[in-house]
């Protein structure tokens, strides 16, 4: 079974080609060596995924061409405890960080444009 195929069975990334680009990109490997997108997987091997900043170590447990349920789905591999631990620290961390366009809501009104070249000294 193709990799990219399996990531997207698996719910790694929702289509298939995403799951192409990011085989091609080095963003997965195999048994800690980058592949292509056509690489057959079977069980027992190990793969690290990273999509955008969330990282997974899991080991494949089963194969399956077929996109289905979530609950199927996390059947198909099981994670290692170092990777769940890691990402529930990378969600923890982020918790508590503020992003700094939070407080922007589109574009700025008339009033905001004024108050930037207020400050800006425009």
């Amino acid at each position: 079974m193709r990799v990219d195929k399996w990531l997207w069975a698996a719910r790694f990334f929702k289509t298939r080609s995403l799951a192409s680009d990011a085989v091609s990109g080095g963003k997965v490997k195999i048994n800690r060596a980058t592949i292509k997108p056509a690489r057959e997987i079977k069980i027992g091997d190990q793969l690290e995924i990273a999509n955008s900043e969330t990282r997974w170590e899991v080991t494949v447990k089963a194969l399956s061409d077929k996109r289905g349920p979530a609950p199927e789905a996390r059947m198909l591999y099981e994670e290692t405890p170092e990777s769940i631990a890691a990402r529930e620290a990378e969600r923890e961390s982020r918790q508590f960080v503020q992003d700094p366009a939070a407080d922007t809501h589109g574009r700025p009104t008339k009033r905001d444009r004024r108050q930037l070249g207020r400050f800006s000294g425009s």
